[in-house]
């Protein structure tokens, strides 16, 4: 593509993947001055922030926010998985739970300028499958609910299902059936679709975003390791260009292909398309970010 890739996505970046001790909520280390190392590259339109656990740090980012000019998201995903909470739960009172995290999420979200919260299923067993289809649209319509009285959207990750966080939601066409189901009481939900998720659910990207794509609202593209036993195994989103991983320029175009293909470029209304990469082990964050910039521009190029 000839013309900038700004004029039909917006540019994102998941701040608590890439600097990593943001999800330390005991300790999140200078996570102002690492916010602030996003804000201030015009690369990105986007920015997707998590649990900020100090207020003072909660205002001092939401400052450099409210004057980015960028678009703020939320994801919650750390605080169901760090607690080890379940919004599919069987058991009511471990639902309740996840439930109060995401509630809490979207109040934090609402403050610091994002318009909405994403968030993933939880484990699931196989003989309760269809009880916690269930649950999980129970613990998503009342978000959704709550998120409407402030004008905001709730949007489910698709994650894998059998290889690493084993997660309900779940192939696409599962993903598209539940979707279905919450469009028929709320139009404040969505689904994201993650290049990095998409072999980890033995799918390609066309079918995975043809199945949803009525559903979809926002867009991840990373990197994964789905050969067991190597290095950074399962949902760990390496850089691209990581040994045995999955996803490089070849992937990253045929995935822009296909969104190009579906109407997903829209200069209109540009959809966000967040890096999810994560430094492996002592990688430099910032060499990580680079290697994202450099793999989407020569992807771009080549579409």
């Amino acid at each position: 593509m000839i013309e900038h890739i700004n004029k039909y996505l917006q540019i994102g970046l998941i701040h608590f993947m890439a600097y990593p001790q943001a999800m330390k909520w005991e300790d999140q280390g200078n996570i102002v001055e690492t916010v602030k190392k996003i804000v201030v590259d015009e690369y990105f339109d986007a920015i997707e922030i998590s649990h900020i656990e100090k207020e003072e740090d909660r205002l001092a980012i939401k400052k450099l926010l409210d004057s980015s000019h960028m678009k703020v998201c939320y994801g919650a995903q750390p605080r169901l998985l760090t607690a080890g909470l379940n919004p599919n739960a069987v058991e009511e009172t471990e639902r309740l739970k996840a439930e109060a995290i995401l509630i809490d999420s979207l109040d934090e979200a609402e403050f610091l300028g994002a318009t909405g919260i994403a968030f993933l299923a939880g484990k699931y067993e196989e003989d309760t499958k269809e009880e916690a289809f269930k649950q999980l649209l129970k613990t998503t319509k009342n978000i959704c609910h709550y998120a409407a009285k402030k004008n905001m959207t709730i949007t489910l990750e698709v994650f894998d299902y059998d290889l690493d966080k084993k997660s309900l939601i779940g192939p696409a066409t599962y993903a598209a059936e539940f979707a279905a189901e919450m469009r028929k009481e709320v139009d404040n939900f969505g689904l994201m679709m993650d290049l990095s998720h998409i072999p980890q659910t033995h799918e390609t990207s066309k079918f995975a975003i043809q199945v949803t794509k009525p559903y979809i609202t926002h867009l991840h593209m990373g990197n994964g390791v789905i050969q067991e036993g190597a290095e950074a195994y399962g949902d760990t989103h390496p850089r691209f260009g990581f040994p045995n991983s999955v996803n490089d320029v070849p992937e990253l175009l045929d995935f822009l292909r296909v969104l190009k293909e579906e109407g997903f470029l829209n200069s209109e209304a540009p959809p966000v398309l967040s890096f999810e990469v994560k430094p492996w082990q002592d990688e430099d964050p910032d060499v990580v970010i680079a290697n994202a910039k450099r793999t989407l521009n020569r992807a771009w190029s080549l579409l």
